[in-house]
């Protein structure tokens, strides 16, 4: 379901607001509102959050990716280079202030480009906990404190990161690597996907969640 916040903001949408259940802000990759991440959207629903994810472009225009191009990733770095970081995080944190005004908990959850995102939202407006996932824009942020309860996942592989440069400005966060594992590991994308490191990072995810941000399915 898609919905739209005060200002604007498109939204996809996994449950009621009106529900019992804490809120997770869920943040895209360079590739949009993609089916892999609406599938995660319906991953951490089931879960037991209720779950928006904003089209971060929408304030750009020729945002369409193909999927199947073997430029696919040219293309998203195209788009990714016109956006404005700084009203990113302000629509980013437009969407987590709107979970946080329901008082049931907000967790952030961020992949790739969202999970430097995340970190940064989280930085500014702290939420309850925040997942990120191999951010690609950490390298760039550390000089930002975050004091949400906070989960890393990095592959060793990694060509886009420095990993060890950034891990040790992590502070308190629980960090994990994975070994074979290189940028975007989650992407179910050929070209990305590692299953195992994929597997054990979302076991890794659910038990962090249940533990920080706990349900009434927890």
């Amino acid at each position: 379901m898609t919905s739209e916040l005060d200002g604007g903001l498109p939204v996809h949408e996994w449950g009621s607001a009106d529900a019992d259940l804490p809120g997770i802000l869920l943040l895209q990759e360079i590739f949009g509102v993609s089916d892999y991440i609406q599938q995660r959207g319906a991953d951490l629903h089931a879960l037991g959050y209720y779950v928006i994810a904003p089209e971060i472009y929408w304030r750009l225009d020729d945002t369409e990716l193909d999927e199947s191009s073997p430029e696919l990733l040219q293309q998203a770095m195209g788009i990714v280079s016109r956006l404005d970081w700084d009203l990113a995080v302000k629509d980013a944190v437009a969407a987590l202030q709107y979970l946080k005004a329901r008082g049931k908990g907000t967790g952030v959850v961020g992949f790739c480009f969202g999970g430097g995102l995340g970190y940064n939202v989280a930085a500014v407006s702290s939420p309850d906990v925040l997942v990120s996932y191999y951010g690609s824009a950490l390298k760039n942020l550390l000089e930002l404190q975050v004091t949400a309860t906070s989960l890393h996942h990095f592959g060793n592989t990694d060509v886009y990161l420095d990993v060890d440069e950034i891990v040790p400005n992590l502070g308190a966060a629980e960090v994990h690597r994975y070994d074979d594992a290189g940028h975007a590991f989650d992407n179910p994308l050929p070209m990305f996907h590692n299953a195992d490191a994929s597997a054990l990072a979302w076991r890794r995810t659910e038990d962090f969640l249940a533990r920080h941000l706990p349900t009434s399915q927890g």
